[in-house]
């Protein structure tokens, strides 16, 4: 490991907008003691938490937060030398109402609390066209966030995948989820006066591209039953499954 991570993840200890938490250490201490808590310990108030899956850098959690500043938002992500980043813009800015939360996705209902999420945003995630269960809008992933989502919360995702966008629309129709907003050209859409005006990295190349920003945004009843679709897709072919190799151009 480089010296330069090592030196992140020592400040990532230090910084207190970040929280990490083991796994060993929550069964030791059964379980996180901000489960159900984060308005009050994290941000010291009662307002809508939303929460940025697969994070990365924190670019959309931190650009929300300063676009937003009624709302809190938590950036997570498992890996965090790139977290590192949005951490220390937070602190850099002073903002108050951004947090970031290393840990793996499966492990959500461990640290929030059923309703104690309002909103959750995925960006820019891996397709995942080879594995359906490790896609963060198939139904594995939908069974975890019913968990800590309030009733009439939503889900969003922002995706340069053709595959991704067709699986997701044909996941929430086989399951009659309640279906807020789609759009497979987000800025030629009247639909991009609604989203959160921020880029990512990750964004602005497939831009650059000519490869299109697709939005979808849907609820998640607690008790409907969740399958998969059957339903053919064909794979993108402008990158390889590896994130990030553009193929084509």
């Amino acid at each position: 490991m480089g010296k330069n991570k090592l030196k992140k993840f020592a400040e990532m200890e230090t910084l207190p907008c970040v929280r990490q938490y083991p796994f060993s250490t929550l069964r030791e201490t059964g379980g996180c003691p901000l489960r159900g808590r984060w308005g009050e310990e994290v941000f010291g108030n009662s307002r809508p938490i939303t929460l940025e899956l697969g994070c990365g850098k924190g670019e959309y959690a931190v650009g929300m937060g300063r676009t937003y500043p009624d709302r809190n938002f938590i950036g997570i992500d498992i890996k965090g030398a790139r977290m590192w980043t949005g951490a220390r813009q937070v602190m850099d800015e002073g903002l108050t109402n951004v947090a970031f939360l290393r840990t793996s996705i499966h492990l959500l209902p461990e640290f929030f609390a059923p309703g104690e999420v309002e909103e959750i945003w995925i960006t820019f995630p891996d397709p995942q066209m080879r594995k359906v269960n490790k896609r963060l809008t198939g139904t594995h992933f939908l069974e975890i966030y019913r968990k800590v989502l309030a009733p009439g919360g939503s889900i969003r995702l922002k995706t340069d995948s053709p595959f991704l966008y067709a699986y997701t629309t044909a996941m929430i129709a086989h399951n009659g989820l309640p279906l807020l907003a789609a759009t497979d050209d987000l800025y030629h859409s009247p639909l991009s006066a609604e989203v959160p005006p921020i880029t990512t990295y990750y964004e602005q190349q497939w831009l650059s591209r000519g490869i299109p920003s697709k939005y979808i945004a849907w609820q998640l009843p607690a008790d409907a039953p969740l399958s998969e679709p059957d339903i053919d897709i064909e794979p993108d072919t402008y990158r390889s499954f590896g994130r990030g190799t553009l193929q084509g151009f």
